[in-house]
């Protein structure tokens, strides 16, 4: 880019070096994790029937997201043709934009979705070799070892989401310059895509099984979690991986993209306001800053069991995880105020922290209303004593309240922006929010090594159960899974605010795509959304409603899955010798109906998400999806939160009674309990996490199809269009009305 200083260049030269040097890290542990033993033949059985599970649900959905991309991908590179390329962009590359940013636009697409996928697939596979040397690391009473190997195999995916999303974001930015957004824009669709991909699917598939698992093996029968006896258990254990290490993972990477790419859109509009080069420059050097604190602070969880300074010495694994996040927060947002004081405008420092702090925050919010030692917990362990109806209805019940507590602490978190460029013009505040959504990902290796150390210390756990290991192996995997448990709601509602923060940056980013389009066509130029206009109103609503019909599909989904699955495993708990444990359940089947529950609803799903936000805006203009955009954002964040946090808490509740309380295992509270956690779990696990990803598609998506919108509303090819989408839409509804789940090969 011809306007950046030399100092500039070499610092985004600085950035790729940053980039690869995770890379690096992530490749460090992934060769330390494989360094470690497996442990007996048995644990050893039973985590070869996890990974084969494992494997083949991926290998499946790899081919429906490429019957999905390859469309997509033809279309990107004609979108171009259809709406002609930025000015920057002829200014860049004159005569040959369209050829140029054609091709810039559909390879970045490819490889934001090719970055995705690797962080989903290589992050879960690297946690399927970490669980079960946390499991041999326990049989070996090495409390210390256990918690490095579960914590590492976590942090090689979350230094795989910064390294390569750094990597693909800065390299795209020094190709294109200016017209970075053009091929920006493909990059994050890409990414974001596969990640509703392997959120819904991941998430349909776990919960399916675990309901189904629960429902026959725990109510009906009695047995414990992870009994070998219940068919549905390998599939349970499956779906951790599929749902919280590949969905989660693509999840965050997707938030960090997107991030990027609404901070660049409107840094490009300040660097034309103000002619400084920093508005585009910084939000990269933050991110790399980001980075290097998350490697320092990953690499730190061991050492602070025995930190020579006893108030800073950690008592448990949570404690050790969240002192490394203290720490990498505090180191990153010391090296930002020195780099904007120096670079910048401290202001864009004192914003990032804004968004650290919000994610930091999160942590205490979400333990109140998650937590069994705190009061919301306990009301609805209480309730467990007069059955599941009360059960259920004290869990949804602190979902709501959680909710609205959520939107308060990022309204507040927004609202800085305007209190810190007060009287600046309002591209200024828009620009700070893009800034807090930077910060808040800052720390996203840390963010990503929480959570995914949760389904490692569970699967670690059920190996260890099914393999009939000791008393005290049991005590530190059952520590594990309890930290693990905490870290994954944390990193849930770090992944919802994220999400919002992203959407609700992208949504500036809109309305400024919008009037740079409209000025190109001489047209009057939108500067705001208004709700008070009837095609506001009417997209406001539109947009409110679709987070209610996209999460009852993947409800229903789960719904229709379990119900196969407890059908399988009460037949199989009629064979002969099965119940007395002398014959080993047929694993296989229950993991072949996962698979078919979750694959059917993938299409339907993403078709909804990328159709109706187009219909919206051809049928009524690009204002009403404007408020489109709105509506999903608001209702999207409550219901997300309502169901995360709901289902937790319901969650935590059932593992109270289980330590002990109430009776314990088997009693009428734990009974109450389990099914108020089976209601709770594709609310958490499967729709609340799905609608992350949704959002940010239905951003993107908007973003992308707006000029053609602008250019060609009332035309003959939009009524085109409007027949082939509802056509689209009508079919997914009919496709997720349909009862009937297939078996998978």
């Amino acid at each position: 880019m011809n306007e950046l200083s030399i100092l500039e260049q070499t610092m985004l030269k600085g950035v790729v070096g940053v980039a690869l040097a995770a890379l690096v890290y992530a490749i460090w542990l992934w060769r330390d994790t494989i360094s470690f033993d497996k442990g007996s033949e048995k644990m050893q059985e039973v985590w070869r029937a996890i990974r084969k599970g494992a494997e083949g649900y991926l290998g499946r959905q790899l081919k429906t997201i490429f019957l999905v991309l390859i469309p997509l991908t033809v279309i990107l590179f004609l979108s171009v043709y259809i709406v002609p390329p930025s000015k920057e962009a002829v200014a860049r590359f004159g005569n040959s934009a369209v050829i140029v940013i054609a091709l810039g636009r559909t390879i970045a697409f490819i490889i934001g979705a090719s970055f995705s996928t690797l962080v989903g697939q290589l992050g879960m596979r690297v946690a399927i070799e970490s669980n079960i040397r946390v499991t041999a690391q326990a049989v070996k009473e090495n409390y210390n070892k256990a918690l490095t190997v579960a914590y590492r195999g976590g942090t090689f995916t979350g230094m795989l989401t910064d390294g390569l999303g750094l990597l693909g974001g800065t390299i795209i930015f020094m190709i294109f310059g200016k017209a970075a957004p053009d091929a920006l824009l493909g990059f994050g669709f890409g990414g974001t895509l596969v990640a509703l991909f392997m959120r819904i699917g991941g998430g349909i598939y776990t919960k399916s099984a675990d309901v189904g698992a629960d429902l026959v093996g725990k109510v009906e029968k009695g047995l414990p979690e992870d009994d070998p006896r219940n068919a549905g258990v390998i599939a349970d254990l499956v779906g951790d991986n599929v749902g919280d290490c590949a969905g989660m993972a693509a999840d965050i990477f997707e938030s960090y993209e997107v991030t990027i790419v609404s901070a660049l859109i409107l840094g490009l509009v300040l660097f034309h306001l103000t002619g400084h080069t920093f508005w585009i420059v910084y939000p990269l050097i933050v991110r790399a800053i980001g980075v290097v604190s998350s490697i320092i602070g990953t690499l730190a969880v061991p050492f602070w069991e025995k930190f020579p300074v006893k108030f800073f010495r950690a008592k448990d694994a949570e404690e050790a995880m969240f002192r490394s996040y203290e720490l990498s927060s505090v180191f990153t947002i010391v090296v930002a105020f020195v780099f904007s004081i120096f670079y910048a405008d401290w202001r864009l420092a004192l914003l990032n922290t804004v968004g650290i702090i919000l994610a930091v925050v999160f942590n205490p919010l979400t333990s109140y209303f998650t937590s069994y030692k705190k009061g919301p917990v306990q009301e609805i362990v209480e309730s467990t004593k007069t059955g599941p109806a009360t059960t259920i209805l004290s869990g949804l019940a602190v979902g709501m309240e959680a909710s609205v507590w959520s939107v308060l602490v990022i309204v507040l978190a927004l609202a800085s922006s305007m209190l810190i460029y007060w009287g600046y013009a309002p591209i200024y505040m828009l620009y700070g929010v893009a800034m807090i959504g930077i910060g808040m990902l800052s720390l996203t290796g840390n963010n990503v090594a929480m959570d995914s150390f949760g389904p490692i210390s569970d699967n670690a756990n059920g190996i260890g159960e099914m393999a009939h290991v000791g008393p005290e192996a049991y005590k530190i995997m059952a520590e594990l899974d309890a930290v693990g448990n905490t870290t994954k709601a944390i990193t849930k509602q770090i992944a919802i605010a994220s999400a919002v923060v992203a959407a609700t940056s992208l949504f500036f980013s809109y309305v400024t795509d919008i009037g740079i389009v409209q000025a190109r066509l001489g047209m009057q130029v939108l500067s705001s959304i208004s709700v008070s206009a009837l095609g506001g109103v009417i997209g406001f609503l539109i947009g409110g409603a679709l987070p209610f019909i996209f999460s009852s599909f993947c409800i229903k989904a789960v719904a229709r899955g379990a119900n196969k699955v407890v059908e399988e495993v009460r037949k199989q708990f009629k064979v002969p010798g099965v119940m007395e444990g002398t014959k080993i359940p047929e694993y296989d089947k229950v993991v072949s109906i996962t698979t078919g529950a979750a694959q059917k609803e993938l299409v339907p799903l993403v078709a909804l998400s990328i159709g109706l936000p187009i219909l919206v805006g051809l049928i009524f203009n690009v204002e009403a999806l404007g408020g489109f955009l709105a509506g999903v954002i608001l209702s999207g964040q409550l219901l997300a939160v309502f169901m995360a946090v709901g289902g937790g808490a319901m969650d935590n509740a059932k593992k109270f009674i289980e330590d002990g309380n109430l009776g314990g295992k088997g009693s009428d509270a734990h009974k109450a309990s389990v099914e108020g956690d089976t209601v709770g779990d594709p609310l958490k696990d499967t729709a609340g996490p799905a609608l992350n990803p949704m959002i940010k598609v239905v951003n993107l998506i908007s973003l992308l199809a707006a000029p053609v919108i602008v250019q060609y509303s009332g035309t003959p090819g939009a009524y085109v269009a409007i027949v082939i989408i509802f056509v689209i839409l009508a079919w997914s509804i009919w496709q997720s009305k349909q009862t009937k789940v297939s078996p998978t090969a």
